[in-house]
């Protein structure tokens, strides 16, 4: 059982029957009155955020997360097959518990799975950035580089992303996996 001072960011509890982790959260002690904890968490399967204030006698189960190696191998029907670096053992984890990462994932990439004692993910920790092939975007017209804009373009695993315009189809590019943008040609 964790209380209010053992409260840090990223820490996950049981609370309101689901997982939450801290965001942030502020230690508040008025003048008059007891103290509390200001505190925004986000619920880990739905990714709301929610604002909630805790008075400093409350308890709440800590949820241990583990981390592993794993590497994406393909995908089976509604399933993302991966095997473990460690003991080569394979884990099929549902499309669902993945869907945010999908356009992300290509075959025989590593990530690191987060994971309950109960072996349910709870998230994924991707490279900071992934190389990808162009497979569709607008051809050039003479003058467009004059705006400094750019244009949409289409990866292989389907992931939408604006480009600059020397960009061609065919070319591979490398993205950043936490904003999804654009970041050079590889």
């Amino acid at each position: 059982m964790a209380s209010t001072s053992d409260i840090r960011n990223g820490m996950i509890i049981e609370w309101k029957h689901g997982l939450y982790e801290f965001i942030e959260f502020l230690h508040v002690k008025p003048g008059k009155g007891a103290a509390f904890v200001r505190s925004k968490l986000r619920n880990i399967k739905t990714g709301q955020v929610v604002d909630n204030t805790f008075r400093t006698n409350v308890h709440f189960n800590e949820v241990r997360i583990e981390k592993s190696k794993k590497e994406y191998l393909y995908r089976d029907g509604d399933f993302y097959v991966l095997m473990d670096l460690d003991n080569y053992e394979m884990m099929s984890v549902p499309m669902d518990s993945l869907e945010k990462y999908s356009k992300f994932l290509k075959e025989n990439m590593q990530i690191t799975i987060k994971t309950t004692p109960e072996n349910d993910v709870i998230g994924v920790e991707l490279p900071v950035s992934v190389v990808q092939e162009i497979t569709e975007c607008e051809p050039n017209i003479k003058g467009n580089t004059a705006s400094g804009s750019g244009k949409v373009a289409y990866t292989e695993t389907g992931l939408r992303v604006m480009v600059p315009f020397f960009v061609e189809q065919g070319e591979k590019i490398r993205i950043d996996t936490r904003t999804g943008d654009y970041l050079e040609r590889a």
